[in-house]
């Protein structure tokens, strides 16, 4: 029975670090801070590892890791309706590493792109996030975020309109032709 458990541990182990810098970040875009978006990924991981049999069992764990994720954002997000979740100043925005294969994380703008990020409603930053950092699919992302493939596309749709209405960030939205 020990050595189940600990087989099991090192499993969890192992995806952990093979995961956490994507969650972090994942994490961050959608909470605009930090140390929210660790707190989001630690409770993320507490609520997986008490599930984590049947999380490896998932045909996509990491898919079910974000979902777990976001429904977890959802929620704080849901008790705090007046309290958005957008730092008060761009100072929490600064502490994120850039992915050096992330061509928006090269961008000048690149401060200007996440403080507009933050400014957007929940469900539309998600979708954003999703679909354009995480370069999930619409079905990929409807299935994370627990909505209609048709919300995704209107929740995306809206969100890139509110970010090419910000000056300067017209030619970074229209990354790749996809927005």
């Amino acid at each position: 029975m020990g050595d189940r458990k600990q087989s099991r541990d090192e499993e969890f182990h192992r995806f952990v670090l093979g995961r956490w810098p994507r969650l972090t970040r994942t994490a961050f875009l959608l909470t605009g801070e930090q140390h929210a978006a660790e707190d989001l990924v630690q409770t993320t991981l507490e609520q997986v590892y008490v599930a984590w049999r049947k999380v490896a069992a998932a045909d996509e764990p990491e898919a079910y890791v974000r979902r777990v994720m976001i429904n977890a954002h959802a929620r704080r997000h849901r008790r705090r309706l007046k309290e958005f979740l957008a730092p008060r100043d761009d100072s929490g925005l600064t502490h994120e590493v850039p992915d050096r294969g992330d061509p928006i994380g090269r961008a000048d703008d690149r401060g200007a792109l996440l403080t507009a990020l933050a400014q957007l409603p929940p469900r539309q930053r998600e979708a954003v996030v999703l679909r354009y950092w995480e370069d999930l699919s619409e079905i990929q992302t409807a299935a994370a975020m627990g909505c209609s493939v048709g919300a995704v596309k209107s929740n995306t749709a809206k969100g890139i309109a509110k970010l090419r209405a910000v000056p300067g960030l017209a030619d970074v939205t229209t990354y790749g032709g996809r927005a």
